[in-house]
């Protein structure tokens, strides 16, 4: 029997260890898996890495999964559960090597960019994260609203769509998880900083990054940012991040500067997007917006009705895939 899920707030919570794996239906995940840490005392760690307990929490948190709970395709019957240490690794963008030697407690101390790839591949609740990061001698990430750390729910969702583009994205812009038909309509950023992976930030201080859209669209798509982002720092004032952000684009973009004068302020919510793909052709798309329970992160999915145009050109971007198409 799965442990239970507690349904408060936003980061999901256990009753206890990894257990076995989690199932049900992504709707269901939706519903408010998530429980907030935001209130709990922030207490230092004393450092170092127990390497043995950090080894046997990630082999557990690793056998309570299988390949149908990351996006990855079942194939032939495995004689044992969970997932392979290769996935594992692929999943977390490391060498099998690296992984292997840390489920055998060798190897380096893993960084804190390594810990929260790994919180990711093994889908771990906020909870579960933040005791890997103090098995690794780490203190653990605050919880903001801008958080990095997806929500298990919205990955939940978000591995279970093949067919569609789909990413997680920050109520602040940055372009926290995509699916490989996200990547190959609007452009792969995993290879970019960190700070680049924001939509915001790209759409004013890089110029090509608007390339996919129709110039006829450019100025409404960037009011909304704008006026997105006011609401984000209008909820969250003292959020460093979400005032960071605005404070450089100020500085940085006589359009922002001029738009955010202007005192727009809208919340971003489902709407109908055209893009201009450079080998699939033009597509207009519906875009829904699912929001995390604390309303900080944001699964975007890009649809087309069947039998359109756009339809058929969604089908032919998911046959053509990631092969040197992207755009951004």
């Amino acid at each position: 029997m799965r442990p239970s899920v507690r349904t408060r707030g936003r980061c999901a919570t256990r009753h206890a260890g990894p257990g076995p794996q989690r199932t049900g239906a992504a709707g269901a995940a939706l519903s408010g898996e998530w429980h907030s840490l935001d209130s709990r005392p922030h207490r230092p760690h004393a450092g170092g890495v127990d390497r043995a307990e950090l080894a046997d929490f990630l082999r557990r948190s690793r056998d309570r999964l299988n390949p149908a709970d990351v996006g990855l395709g079942g194939g032939a019957r495995r004689r044992t559960p969970g997932l392979r240490r290769e996935e594992v690794a692929q999943l977390a963008g490391m060498s099998v090597d690296y992984y292997t030697r840390l489920e055998q407690a060798r190897g380096p101390r893993p960084s804190r960019q390594m810990l929260g790839a790994l919180a990711r591949a093994l889908r771990l609740t906020c909870d579960e994260r933040d005791h890997v990061f103090h098995l690794a001698g780490e203190e653990p990430p605050r919880e903001t609203g801008g958080s990095s750390h997806v929500r298990p729910g919205l990955l939940l969702v978000l591995d279970r769509l093949h067919d569609t583009p789909a990413q997680v994205v920050s109520d602040i812009g940055d372009v926290l998880v995509q699916n490989t038909m996200a990547s190959a309509l609007l452009g792969d950023v995993s290879g970019r900083p960190p700070r680049m992976r924001n939509t915001v930030r790209r759409a004013f201080t890089e110029p090509s990054a608007m390339d996919i859209f129709p110039p006829e669209d450019h100025e409404t798509l960037l009011r909304t940012h704008v006026a997105h982002l006011r609401a984000v720092l209008a909820a969250r004032p003292d959020d460093p991040a979400a005032a960071s952000l605005v404070a450089e684009l100020r500085a940085a973009s006589d359009h922002f500067e001029r738009l955010w004068t202007e005192h727009q302020v809208a919340v971003r919510r489902s709407d109908t997007k055209r893009f201009r793909h450079p080998v699939v052709g033009d597509m207009e798309l519906d875009c829904e917006v699912l929001l995390s329970t604390g309303h900080d992160q944001r699964l975007i999915v890009y649809t087309a009705r069947p039998g359109t145009e756009a339809y058929e050109r969604l089908q032919l971007l998911r046959v053509v895939g990631l092969q040197d198409l992207t755009v951004g």
